[in-house]
């Protein structure tokens, strides 16, 4: 049964973006499908954990919620490329806007959120390597962010990602020698 009413130019709009934004959910992370990760992770999950991260920032310098936003939308140019998000009533020019932002890092929210971007991938590559227990099999990641993180609290769960697998290798070094 169909709901009262007529459907809206906008509720249409609607639709079809969260359907895109649904798309997200099954589309996997290439660099982990060329490393031959069992069951890599899909863009969204990639961009959930980004959220989560810059939402416990405690740096008061940066617009939180604009970090939010950035990491909720950095890679949808990747798999939406120019469709507009009705949701929040984002105009065609902002959305771009907010795409040059994050590609230009022309502010500190956008510089932050490149740098979450790479500390979440090689958190999720520490993941797969303690997953596999492989340690030490995804260190082309590891290569590809050398010396990019500057942010005190990136710096800090960096440090803390490394810290725990150069553990797990020296570990994993050890048993084999046995």
């Amino acid at each position: 049964m169909a709901a009262a009413g007529s459907c809206s130019s906008a509720g249409k709009s609607l639709l079809q973006f969260m359907k895109l934004v649904g798309q997200l959910k099954r589309v996997p992370r290439t660099g982990w499908i060329y490393r031959q990760v069992e069951k890599p992770e899909s863009v969204s999950d990639h961009m959930y954990r980004m959220a989560v991260m810059a939402m416990l920032t405690e740096d008061r310098k940066l617009n939180k919620d604009r970090c939010i936003r950035l990491a909720l939308v950095h890679d949808m140019a990747e798999c939406i490329v120019g469709d507009i998000a009705p949701a929040d009533n984002i105009s065609k020019e902002e959305k771009h806007r907010k795409e040059k932002e994050y590609e230009h890092q022309s502010t500190a929210e956008a510089k932050f959120v490149k740098e979450l971007d790479q500390c979440e991938m090689i958190l999720q590559a520490l993941e797969y390597e303690e997953l596999e227990n492989r340690p030490g099999r995804l260190q082309d990641f590891y290569n590809s962010t050398a010396g990019k993180f500057n942010h005190p609290e990136v710096v800090q769960l960096v440090s803390a990602i490394y810290e725990e697998r150069d553990s797990a290798i020296a570990a994993n070094a050890r048993s084999s020698q046995k």
